[in-house]
């Protein structure tokens, strides 16, 4: 039997990720099996992978505590070294002592994950800040998510008190975040909205099969800031954050995003990027509105549409008069 109590310096800090800094040599899937079948409990409970863990808490890891803690049999796992990056590059938009907004470009990945090549946002954050990107324990990280090929502000916890405040924030619908997306065809209104269940985007098959689709409540606000013949100019808030969903929704009310290679119309994307040059997603996340993670009051940060986008809507004659 092994017992952690949980210090200050590990509050709001998920169980799944305590472990795996706690047992470093044990394989992740092991651990989730042995939260699975009861072999871990937190104050005598039975534990969760994504629980929130707070000071005084007392988790309890039955099996072989040599096993368990010693190396590993193949030695101790190495991570890759980070790609090199130049952190110069990063764009700042507001930093603090507990936070920085940064505006991510279009075609960089916030994560690390299958397939992605290259430096990622976690990465420049972390070249830019040094060694004080870790902190009490706590390395910096974005705090929500951002789809590689949209632009725009993302929010980065530089402690973990942000870390817990901004996942509060984005999971009961604390923040507001508009964005600005063109799209084929010419809206039937000046603002409307979209209120269509999403199936959930990670389910696995296992799930699938044993319940069914699991569809999410989400629901997209539109407004046409300009409108031509053949696209509009969209300001869009969401107020659900399910994935990929103002893309899903718009290409399922029949006016999908240009440039989308997933969810939008191959013959309309050929056309503006022929036409206008477009060769990137045409979604940026323009602004945000948030309640600071250490005083509570508003902030509301801003970024510029990027040049490449401003040039697409001089050559489809919608630049503001």
């Amino acid at each position: 039997m092994i017992e952690y109590r949980i210090e200050e310096d590990s509050n709001g800090m998920r169980l799944d990720k305590y472990l795996r800094k706690r047992l470093p040599n044990v394989p992740t899937s092991h651990l989730f099996k042995m939260i699975r079948v009861k072999k871990v409990r937190v104050n005598g409970k039975r534990a969760q992978p994504e629980q929130l863990l707070a000071p005084g808490d007392v988790i309890a890891i039955r099996g072989d505590e040599q096993q368990l803690t010693g190396p590993a049999k193949s030695g101790p796992r190495t991570p890759p070294p980070p790609p090199l990056v130049d952190p110069s590059e990063l764009v700042i938009l507001l930093e603090d002592d507990w936070m920085m907004a940064v505006d991510k470009p279009s075609g960089m990945a916030v994560h690390t994950g299958s397939g992605i090549t290259g430096g990622t946002l976690v990465d420049y954050v972390r070249a830019y800040l040094g060694p004080k990107a870790v902190r009490n324990d706590f390395t910096a990280s974005p705090a929500h998510r951002l789809d590689r090929e949209t632009s725009g502000v993302i929010l980065v916890a530089k402690r973990r008190p942000a870390m817990v405040h901004f996942t509060e924030v984005f999971t009961e619908g604390k923040s507001r975040k508009r964005y600005i997306t063109l799209v084929k065809g010419k809206m039937p209104k000046d603002s409307g909205v979209i209120d269509l269940p999403l199936s959930e985007h990670q389910q696995t098959a296992e799930s699938k099969a044993r319940r069914g689709v699991n569809m999410q409540e989400a629901l997209t606000r539109w407004k046409v800031i300009r409108q031509s013949s053949e696209v509009a100019l969209l300001s869009c808030s969401i107020e659900t954050g399910r994935t990929h969903q103002i893309r899903r929704h718009l290409a399922a009310v029949g006016h999908p995003v240009a440039g989308d290679k997933k969810y939008g119309d191959f013959a309309f994307n050929r056309d503006v990027r022929a036409r206008w040059g477009l060769k990137r997603l045409f979604l940026h996340a323009e602004r945000i509105e948030f309640p600071h993670p250490q005083h509570g009051g508003k902030v509301t940060v801003e970024a510029q549409l990027p040049p490449e986008l401003k040039d697409i809507l001089r050559r489809a004659a919608l630049e503001p008069s």
